[in-house]
């Protein structure tokens, strides 16, 4: 059942047995649970929801001992992830990219590629595969929590594990906290424009809602381009599933060639891509597209839970500090490249 964690998008992961609702019934309600406990937490106290999200499920860890909600946990780190991804998409409307103009958007599409890169050079250098790179490195590049769980999905059990994930998922969320207070202060030091901080801080923070708040900390300017430029970077989260999926496509896990499996683009992916194409053409209404993104920020926070809980806290202890090596050097690259950008490239 350890490898229900994640799609079977190779067929890395055997066939889960099927069940009525009652199976699936009492690990949701633990999540469903843990997810309110968290959002109760993140509205009082005004931190991010993810974040929330992972301690709690990690209190909870214990409970995966319960053969009884593997199903429902299973369920929603695997089924509940990917609506919530697709869901994502009424976030972004091309027109936002088209603003941005050539020369910023170039540049966020570079920082992403780069830090990416640099992901993956610091796993290989501290001994760890490709993959694990590519996981955190694309989660420091992308959208942090969200990213992991996507790319996660899509690299599949026998490229990542559980507990790598959460290691991604407690690094991510230090860093981007951290970035979310230090970053503006760099901003000042340097009296950037509002066109520049609003860059910096859109294209090298994390997480959605720590980059909006630092922009929007600095000045209402600096908030609308931070806004633009973090969602564009959202908005490559399905190219990079896609690019990644059709790559995976053609090797095995031990990087020998093997055959394709199909198209090898999800189909959380593709749904992605619809329904930021639909909300482009402003036919969503606004009251609709504010519960999409509320419900896609509670499928992701439920999915975050249900994984916290199943990770084996044995294998995290025992990783050390080298994965959360590899995370900061992705975050010191996306800093530099994004700080570059700003200061040479952008106005």
């Amino acid at each position: 059942m350890a490898a229900d964690l994640y799609g079977d998008l190779y067929g890395d992961v055997s066939a889960t047995p099927k069940r009525d609702w009652r199976g699936y019934a009492p690990g949701l309600v633990v999540v469903v649970m843990g997810t309110l406990a968290a959002g109760f937490l993140s509205d009082h106290y005004g931190v991010p929801l993810t974040l929330m999200a992972l301690l709690i499920g990690l209190a909870l860890n214990f409970l995966s001992a319960d053969s009884r909600l593997t199903p429902g946990l299973a369920f929603a780190s695997r089924s509940l992830l990917r609506w919530g991804i697709v869901l994502v998409g009424v976030r972004i409307t091309f027109g936002q990219i088209v603003a941005l103009g050539p020369v910023a958007l170039l540049s966020v599409v570079g920082i992403v590629a780069l830090t990416m890169a640099a992901g993956v050079f610091a796993a290989r250098r501290f001994g760890f595969d490709t993959a694990f790179g590519l996981l955190a490195g694309g989660s420091v590049a992308i959208c942090g929590a969200s990213a992991a769980m996507a790319l996660a999905t899509t690299l599949g059990e026998k490229r990542t594990t559980q507990a790598q994930l959460t290691l991604v998922l407690v690094g991510i969320s230090a860093m981007s906290a951290s970035a979310m207070m230090l970053y503006p202060l760099v901003a000042h030091a340097l009296h950037m424009s509002d066109l520049k901080a609003g860059f910096l801080l859109g294209a090298a923070i994390h997480d959605v809602a720590q980059a909006l708040g630092a922009g929007y900390s600095y000045s209402d300017g600096a908030g609308g381009i931070a806004a633009i430029v973090k969602l564009t970077r959202v908005a490559l989260l399905a190219p990079v599933l896609a690019v990644v999926a059709v790559g995976l496509s053609r090797f095995d896990p031990n990087g020998g060639a093997g055959k394709a499996k199909g198209p090898g683009v999800p189909w959380f992916v593709v749904g992605f891509f619809v329904l930021a194409g639909i909300n482009s053409f402003g036919v969503i209404p606004p009251i609709v597209a504010t519960g999409a993104e509320k419900a896609a920020a509670a499928m992701l926070a439920a999915a975050v839970t249900a994984t916290a809980i199943r990770s084996p806290l044995a294998q995290l202890l025992e990783a050390g500090p080298k994965p959360l090596l590899v995370i900061l050097i992705a975050t010191l690259a996306a800093f530099a490249l994004a700080l570059g950008a700003a200061v040479f490239l952008i106005g």
